[in-house]
């Protein structure tokens, strides 16, 4: 086996202070390779001590963080330090969005049980270890897009607005009661203008259809729910379930074509 001199090691420990005096947690096996000019039995030696100290941690092949001495019990940093850096290594366009969004926002009623994060498609497979989920979609709609700021730079993550339509695009994963609990404390934080802006480019008109009736009928925003109602009518739209993965029947007695075929029942 290859020998590492304390020279290396020391080398080392100088590097992982100069990626946390820039404000990033996470760095690559390929940055090390390249810095020091490592074998990479040399390299996985140095990366394989790390983590039996606990200085580092792996989130997927090749790609690390730093771990702090505030973390150290967790043995692990919070995602919002490391996903932007992350994402740019898997050269993939991204933003933070719906409950992990929504819980910045301070609808923090329905917990996520993981960290949410959109990507252009193709599917990216999610870090189950980490509970870092990935969905995916075609279009990313930029005006709904912000930069939040982090002890670790900027994250992309949904607007309000657009995390509020998101939900409607991945109804299966959460149904309509969590929806409509998370939008009764989101609606809050939303812009009738940026959501009619955003509602004029969304391709899924059923998710227009599903959030203005919810806003018309439970959460009683006049003001939110004539913003989408000016984007659907410059549209056709047909008769759609309130909730797809029940039976299809149902009365439609509103301007919105939502069948009602369930009762909506809110955690507030």
């Amino acid at each position: 086996m290859e020998s590492i001199n304390q020279n290396t090691y020391n080398y080392l420990d100088k590097y992982l202070i100069e990626v946390r005096a820039q404000g990033r947690y996470a760095f690559t096996a390929e940055e090390l390779k390249n810095k020091f000019n490592l074998s990479l039995n040399a390299l996985n030696q140095l990366l394989y001590r790390l983590k039996q100290k606990n200085e580092i941690a792996q989130i997927r092949q090749g790609f690390y963080v730093i771990i702090p001495p505030e973390y150290s019990k967790q043995r692990i940093i919070p995602p919002y330090l490391y996903i932007d850096d992350l994402m740019k290594s898997l050269d993939k366009s991204y933003y933070v969005g719906l409950l992990s969004a929504a819980a910045l926002y301070g609808a923090a009623h329905q917990q996520p049980t993981g960290y949410t994060v959109i990507i252009q498609s193709p599917a990216q497979r999610s870090i189950d270890k980490l509970k870092i989920l990935f969905f995916s979609k075609q279009e990313f709609l930029q005006d709904g897009i912000v930069q939040r700021k982090t002890p670790a730079g900027y994250i992309n993550v949904s607007s309000p607005e657009l995390t509020a339509l998101d939900f409607f695009d991945y109804i299966h994963k959460f149904g309509i009661n969590r929806i409509t609990t998370v939008l009764q404390e989101l609606s809050e934080e939303m812009k009738p203008s940026l959501l009619l802006k955003i509602a004029k480019q969304h391709p899924n008109t059923a998710a227009i259809q599903r959030l203005g009736y919810i806003l018309d009928t439970v959460v009683s925003s006049e003001k939110l729910s004539d913003a989408l109602w000016k984007a659907l009518n410059e549209r056709n739209f047909f008769p759609v379930p309130l909730s797809p993965q029940k039976a299809k029947k149902g009365e439609t007695g509103n301007k919105w074509k939502i069948i009602q075929n369930m009762e909506i029942e809110s955690d507030l």
